[in-house]
């Protein structure tokens, strides 16, 4: 039983005969004929009873009312596959980093599956370390995010500086300097992100470059969530420009002097995007080049 042999089935009831159904398909009747004394043989059932007029025997109405989903679902998949076949279509799961995952992606995934509606993507929003692992496990097809530690199996494209500044609540004594030395640090608590952030270890090196300057650290495992707890007048920290482009309320952005803390981001995969899936190609590619375009 094949999809010819059905739409055939189907031509005939609708048409009421199989002669019209011959020239609506550009078949001999001879051809009908045997299309349909095969799938009678193959069901085990007569479909018609055969008389001047053609008419559905009981079993020919059920098998015509499920011919019609059959059908139906057989095009669909075979449009699905041809869809997949050209990228069109398919599953596509990705990890991000913040600030990138809710500043950067939302709109340009918006933009992305309006022109592709059949590549479903699903994100996965966590550390550099934690997306290293999944791409290592073959649970995601890309990252977005820093550069991963030497020695890991990754392929890492670079693609825009993410660049951080000192948020304050707006009362804070350091709050009416314009620019902050290290040395100005002493004795205020300073909020940082968890062990595994790179940032946190790069901000750690930073501290230590400082020398013997007494600050007060607390940690906070998320880092969207620092300006926040910096609002909440709980201390200051180092946060991704492009998260305080418009300063909370309650808080001021300064510059720090001699402390960079900025972060190469970039596109993270185990395999080169040639390799991938299609539709995770396509992905890649168009965010590759959005996010190289602007970072913000």
């Amino acid at each position: 039983m094949d999809i010819k042999t059905l739409k055939t089935f189907q031509c005939i009831v609708k048409s009421g005969s199989f002669i019209r159904a011959a020239e609506e398909m550009n078949y001999a009747q001879s051809t009908i004929t045997m299309q349909i004394q095969k799938l009678e043989k193959e069901i085990g059932a007569q479909l018609f009873d055969r008389g001047k007029a053609i008419h559905l025997t009981e079993a020919g109405r059920l098998f015509y009312e499920q011919s019609l989903e059959i059908v139906h679902r057989m095009e669909q998949l075979q449009s699905n596959i041809a869809d997949m076949s050209n990228g069109e279509a398919g599953s596509v799961r990705i990890g991000v980093t913040e600030p990138t995952a809710s500043s950067r992606l939302p709109y340009r995934l918006a933009e992305f599956m309006g022109d592709h509606p059949q590549i479903r993507i699903a994100v996965e929003i966590a550390s550099t370390p934690a997306l290293v692992e999944q791409l290592l496990h073959s649970d995601l097809d890309f990252a977005i995010c820093s550069s991963p530690e030497v020695g890991t199996d990754l392929h890492f494209e670079p693609l825009f500086l993410e660049t951080f500044s000192m948020l304050l609540p707006e009362h804070h004594p350091l709050a009416s300097h314009d620019i902050i030395q290290p040395a100005d640090l002493e004795g205020n608590r300073l909020l940082i992100t968890a062990d595994a952030c790179p940032y946190r270890k790069k901000l750690d090196f930073i501290l230590q470059d400082m020398g013997q300057i007494g600050i007060d650290t607390m940690e906070i495992g998320s880092m969207g969530a620092l300006k926040h707890y910096v609002q909440s007048g709980l201390g200051i920290a180092f946060v991704p420009e492009i998260m305080v482009d418009s300063a909370p309320l309650g808080t001021v952005v300064r510059t720090m002097e001699g402390a960079s803390v900025d972060m190469l981001t970039g596109m993270l995969c185990r395999v080169q995007p040639h390799r991938m899936s299609l539709a995770a190609a396509k992905l890649y590619h168009f965010l590759k080049r959005s996010l190289h375009l602007n970072g913000h």
